[in-house]
């Protein structure tokens, strides 16, 4: 190991500065993520967290949540920092999650949270987006209001590329996107 790597760990060692920034949105993996209280009154819905797949106590467990902060730490570098997503997550064992197996879907209920979390920080690059949506019901149905389908979106600018012979999906991180405008077409405003 070289100096620069020892004094960025010696950086790391003394823990993260005691200001913090704190952000309303913030844009990873593909996703645009915004706080539950800046998605408030919007006409898209980017707060929907979802981590897939955990493993606690030997079984695997997916989170759902809404994201309430956005979190920079900073080690006394401007090179080291570190951005989290403050989440109080909704329980997803038991009476708080149910997958409708005909659709693949997976409801959430709302009313039911994990309690005695300590851990209410993740990384940022350990989620994904959902949104969540009301049950659709054709009559008002009581018991139904408090869970919501959880949809998970795809990232913007990845693909999904289905490969020949094979049914192997792979993601790619590019998309095609042409620079230069071939052909300029003038557009006349009809007065009709």
């Amino acid at each position: 190991m070289g100096g620069i790597a020892s004094g960025s760990l010696d950086l790391l060692c003394l823990g993260p500065e005691r200001n913090v920034k704190c952000y309303n949105r913030y844009f990873v993996n593909g996703y645009v993520f915004h706080t539950k209280e800046y998605s408030r009154g919007k006409k898209t819905y980017n707060s929907g967290i979802y981590i897939k797949r955990l493993i606690c106590n030997e079984f695997e467990v997916d989170y759902y949540e809404k994201l309430e902060e956005v979190i920079e730490l900073q080690y006394h570098s401007e090179h080291n920092r570190v951005f989290l997503f403050k989440c109080y997550w909704y329980k997803t064992t038991d009476i708080g999650i149910r997958v409708d197996l005909h659709h693949g879907l997976v409801k959430i209920n709302t009313n039911v949270r994990l309690h005695n979390v300590d851990d209410v920080f993740i990384f940022v690059k350990q989620c994904q987006q959902v949104y969540y949506t009301y049950t659709p019901s054709f009559r008002k149905d009581c018991f139904r209001v408090d869970w919501l389908f959880a949809v998970i979106t795809k990232p913007r600018g990845h693909v999904q590329v289905v490969q020949d012979g094979n049914n192997e999906v792979t993601t790619g991180e590019d998309v095609f996107q042409l620079d230069e405008l071939i052909n300029a077409y003038r557009v006349d405003p009809s007065t009709n």
